[in-house]
């Protein structure tokens, strides 16, 4: 037995915008939507998902950077970050933080969805710090 498959889950104040930046900003197929309008939506790329939730009107989405700093609300281990950062710099990604290299063995770098919630890409320097190969 083995976990096959695993998926960030963020919310969203406005679900068609948000599948909208997904698709068009970061590169990501709507790999399926659900009810209409779209209540919750699963995003693909690589064969890697998130999946993005409506937030009912009365509630307001806290991004994690908010109740700590440098927290992400969903991280992607990449093989090359240069190439996809240039790549979601040209498609109009807003961008949180450049490509650094981290202690932790891993340049990375961040950007914003339309709620301000943070999605970091890092790509692994250095296996001994316990980052993912």
């Amino acid at each position: 037995m083995k976990i096959q498959r695993q998926a960030a889950v963020m919310f969203a104040s406005d679900l068609p915008r948000t599948i909208k930046y997904w698709n068009e900003q970061i590169g990501f197929a709507t790999h399926g939507t659900f009810l209409e309008p779209p209540v919750f939506a699963i995003m693909e790329r690589d064969a890697n998902f998130v999946m993005l939730k409506q937030l009912g009107k009365e509630d307001a989405i806290i991004p994690y950077s908010e109740r700590n700093e440098g927290l992400w609300n969903a991280y992607f281990w990449v093989d090359d970050v240069a190439s996809l950062f240039e790549e979601l710099r040209k498609r109009g990604a807003v961008m949180d933080y450049g490509p650094c290299d981290q202690p932790y063995g891993v340049r990375e770098f961040a950007i914003r969805d339309p709620d301000q919630q943070t999605i970091g890409f890092g790509q692994v320097l250095n296996t001994a710090n316990g980052a993912p190969p």
